[in-house]
């Protein structure tokens, strides 16, 4: 004797029919929403930062410092193209949100170098070192909590674009430790070390753009897998 299916069974299967069922988020939704959270926070710890940094500057003078901080404030600026990408849930805007990643980094290499040089021609010696250590402290703290955040979604997320940007403040964090040796090396009464110093910040930052350059094309060279992002 041949049964009818029961309401509830036909219901479950008009559902399945269309694909969907209540209660159940969008994978592009959810994506969209997990990488803007990243990408605010870690805008936010780095504005901070950068701001922070600033204040140190006004007082300090230091060009170090100055690469550095140049550095940082391109870093959070990256934010904005990137949480446009998520928030129109595009992976073409996401892939050219990444070039503008290294588009940024490059900049601030070319603006640190020239001050750099610069400061060469026209010295000056940094006052105030104990607050100018402070300040690159600062920089590798809010570098380093903004790379956790940025690499964790980047990965979750399957974003190069987000990934590039983790590994960017990484690097950056180890940068901001320079100026901090910049602070040790003029206490010890050696003038020509700051800017020396800015140089080598800026040939760091340059070897950061040729990274991320990699990254956002789809392939770390030093892993030499492809990368995808996708909605």
């Amino acid at each position: 004797m041949q049964t009818r299916p029961s309401a509830g069974r036909r219901n479950k299967s008009a559902a399945e029919a269309h694909g969907h069922s209540h209660g159940l988020i969008d994978p592009s939704v959810k994506r969209s929403r997990e990488g803007l959270r990243a990408v605010g926070l870690s805008l936010a710890v780095l504005g901070l930062t950068a701001l922070l940094q600033l204040a140190i500057y006004v007082t300090t003078g230091s060009v170090a410092l100055l690469a550095d901080l140049i550095h940082n404030f391109g870093d959070a600026a990256t934010a904005i193209p990137l949480g446009v990408a998520f928030l129109l849930r595009s992976a073409r805007a996401e892939r050219v949100a990444g070039l503008f990643v290294v588009f940024a980094i490059f900049v601030s290499a070319c603006v640190a170098g020239i001050e750099s040089v610069n400061r060469l021609v026209h010295p000056h010696e940094p006052t105030g070192l104990p607050i100018l250590a402070a300040a690159g402290l600062i920089g590798f703290g809010g570098n380093w909590v903004a790379a956790i955040i940025r690499t964790r979604a980047g990965r979750a997320l399957d974003s190069p674009a987000l990934v590039a940007d983790g590994d960017h403040a990484r690097a950056d964090a180890y940068v901001s430790l320079a100026v901090v040796a910049s602070a040790v090396i003029a206490a010890l009464g050696l003038q020509i070390a700051d800017p020396l110093i800015g140089l080598g910040i800026t040939a760091v930052i340059v070897k950061i753009t040729w990274d991320s350059w990699w990254t956002v094309q789809g392939r770390d060279h030093r892993r030499g897998g492809p990368g995808t992002g996708a909605y």
